[in-house]
């Protein structure tokens, strides 16, 4: 596991001071490379009809590989200004940017790095002919449940 091990040896200073591009592509590996643990962990879950998840390592072109079916994957994605307003809301941010020597900096880098990684999901929804949902904050949190809740097919009495 070359990237997860490259990763965790990088302090916050060298983690997001890098090249958001950089940081992108690496997270797109790291999940490829844990993805066989998150699917081990979903096969403990004693469920006899269906699981509903979420996570970043649920990327496109890793569910089609797997065969999943167009009617049972979803993506959202958050639009770079949702993404920014929410993240600065977060308790865990500074400890995460804990060591930078310019958080500032660092905490931009980390979201140009996440809005990347959204374009990128978008685009593999595009190609694989999976939905996708993008939130810029319009969708009410009830519209978006409907959503996710008509594709799935799911029963949703708001």
């Amino acid at each position: 596991y070359p990237i997860c091990g490259k990763i965790l040896e990088l302090t916050a200073e060298q983690t997001w001071m890098r090249d958001p591009q950089l940081q992108c592509e690496e997270e797109f590996q790291i999940y490829e490379e844990i993805f066989k643990y998150v699917l081990a962990d979903l096969e403990r879950v004693d469920c006899k009809k269906s699981v509903i998840t979420e996570g970043a390592a649920y990327v496109p072109k890793l569910m089609k590989r797997l065969g999943i079916p167009h009617r049972r994957y979803i993506a959202v994605t958050p639009a770079k200004e949702f993404q920014i307003s929410h993240y600065k809301k977060r308790e865990f941010v500074p400890y995460v940017l804990e060591g930078c020597s310019d958080r500032e900096k660092a905490f931009s880098n980390w979201m140009d790095r996440d809005i990347l990684f959204a374009e990128e999901v978008q685009k593999q929804c595009g190609e694989e002919k999976y939905a996708s949902i993008f939130n810029d904050g319009s969708i009410k949190i009830e519209e978006l449940v409907n959503r996710v809740a008509i594709h799935f097919g799911l029963n949703h009495a708001g």
